[in-house]
């Protein structure tokens, strides 16, 4: 995994102007200066209720390789302007992420807009040329995260997903993150083999319309012989227990005979001779009602005949939802589905937005400010804090200056809605949980890093705690996110 990261997210994968940045601090002599940069998103993704914060193992696998190559260096010498002193060049061949410190919400974790889901600190110049490659490590893995997550929702728990987005992912990248990601959200199952290598993930697979339609005629057939699955050696012809098998089942569905594809029955068998205890094949290369479904029931009732029991069917085209209800009717349940184009790319919103503000140089704070409200940020360093209701739901989360004490269970506190025109309002928290916790500290991941297995568990435990008011899929209702309001001073 670190040396996936080395190679995929290396130093220079960000934006030149952060060199230039760093090196205009480093004449300035400010690239020392101790400075403070949070990383959040303005808006929940999707229309929705919450986001899942995703990408911080591979943040810190970054974080903990950091460092520049002599032929980085050469490039940057190459690029940045001939007149730019030579020692700077230097500077950045010693640089790492030894004087680092990120405190962060843990992975897998339900999140909200506007809070501050990892704060990075360190020496100026180091922690402005973090911020292309860390947002990059985020935004995808949060954002489709997200999307999985919603789909796992709407599909409820028993029914099992497959992710198979590899070839419409925006490049082989996208795809192994995606494949890993939505894993995490909540998907069970992927297409993608690589994925599975590196992840553990389980794969899953049938066949294409491109192998049922490479057959003709039942000649093409090889072998047509299949023994039982009890263990007898007899060698049964496959091809004729299945034609007996076929004029009961056109009967049975009302089937024309002459409308059967002789070709998609050669597929199947040929499938079914190779694979008899995983028989699932993809029956909408032609009519589903006329060929595809009856031409299943027939392979299907001659293996079970010998012994072996069908996994189902695949629909990958045309009206998914009549087609399916229609199988489910005559003879299967429909208990797995795969999703790929609009899981992988996000297609309703193609970007979660985060940003990385500066908001604290020195030990002093700071702001930006914009003509655009919603893109002024909040000053200083802070400190999260979830609370709970006497139910154990997460219902507000709220933002203190990390100097200021920590808010306590059963005792009132006032607070300021971020984005709101509300005045201040007086809250009770059940339980108060402290949301971020330290994970890198020069240099060095200071929090166990886990596995995808463990994050996609941390997901499921999140979203549990989480109010289905905040988690229905259309109109949900808006989690409040609040700064600490005190009698002398308001943020």
């Amino acid at each position: 995994m670190e040396r996936s990261i080395r190679e995929r997210v290396p130093p220079l994968l960000t934006d030149l102007y952060q060199f230039t940045m760093a090196y205009a601090y480093w004449r300035a002599g400010r690239h020392q200066e101790p400075a403070v940069f949070e990383l959040f998103f303005r808006d929940n993704p999707f229309g929705g209720g919450f986001s899942l914060f995703s990408g911080l193992h591979d943040c810190l696998l970054f974080l903990r390789s950091f460092r520049f190559t002599d032929e980085d260096v050469e490039y940057l010498r190459s690029v940045l302007p001939p007149d730019s002193d030579p020692t700077f060049f230097q500077f950045l061949r010693g640089l790492d992420c030894s004087g680092v410190t990120v405190n962060s919400v843990p992975e897998g974790t339900v999140v909200f807009a506007r809070v501050p889901l990892m704060e990075v600190a360190g020496p100026l110049a180091v922690v402005q040329l973090l911020e292309t490659s860390l947002l990059c490590l985020v935004n995808y893995a949060s954002l489709v995260c997200s999307n999985a997550a919603r789909f796992r929702l709407a599909a409820g728990p028993r029914r099992k997903l497959l992710e198979m987005g590899l070839r419409r992912a925006q490049g082989p990248d996208g795809g192994l993150t995606a494949s890993r990601y939505t894993h995490i959200g909540g998907f069970d199952l992927t297409s993608n083999v690589q994925a599975g290598f590196l992840f553990g993930i389980p794969v899953a697979g049938t066949m294409a319309h491109s192998y049922v339609t490479s057959f003709s005629s039942l000649e093409e057939v090889w072998p047509q012989t299949l023994v039982a699955a009890n263990g007898n050696r007899d060698q049964v012809d496959l091809i004729s227990l299945t034609k007996g098998w076929l004029g009961r089942v056109c009967d049975l569905l009302g089937a024309e005979p002459g409308k059967i594809r002789e070709g998609e029955l050669a597929a199947f068998l040929s499938y079914a001779i190779a694979y008899p205890h995983n028989f699932l094949p993809v029956i909408d290369s032609y009519s589903v009602s006329c060929s595809g479904l009856p031409n299943f029931c027939a392979v299907a009732l001659a293996l079970c005949e010998l012994g072996y029991r069908p996994r189902g069917v695949r629909l990958d085209s045309g009206d998914l939802c009549r087609q399916s209800v229609n199988v489910r009717l005559r003879c299967w349940a429909i208990d797995t589905v795969g999703v790929g184009t609009h899981l992988v790319t996000c297609t309703s919103q193609p970007s979660l937005g985060c940003v990385y503000k500066l908001v604290e140089v020195r030990g002093r704070p700071r702001m930006k400010f914009s003509e655009d409200p919603e893109k002024t940020t909040v000053p200083g360093r802070k400190a999260v804090y979830r609370l709970l209701d006497t139910e154990g739901h997460p219902f507000l989360d709220l933002l203190c200056l990390a100097v200021e004490p920590p808010p306590k269970a059963g005792l009132p506190l006032n607070c300021y809605p971020l984005g709101w025109d509300n005045a201040s309002h007086s809250v009770t928290p059940a339980q108060v949980i402290c949301l971020r916790q330290d994970v890198f500290t020069k240099g060095q991941v200071t929090h166990p890093l886990c596995s995808a297995a463990e994050t996609r568990a941390k997901v499921q435990s999140s979203l549990q705690t989480l109010h289905p008011r905040h988690k229905r899929l259309q109109e949900p209702d808006s989690y409040t996110v609040s700064l600490l309001y005190t009698r002398t001073r308001c943020y």
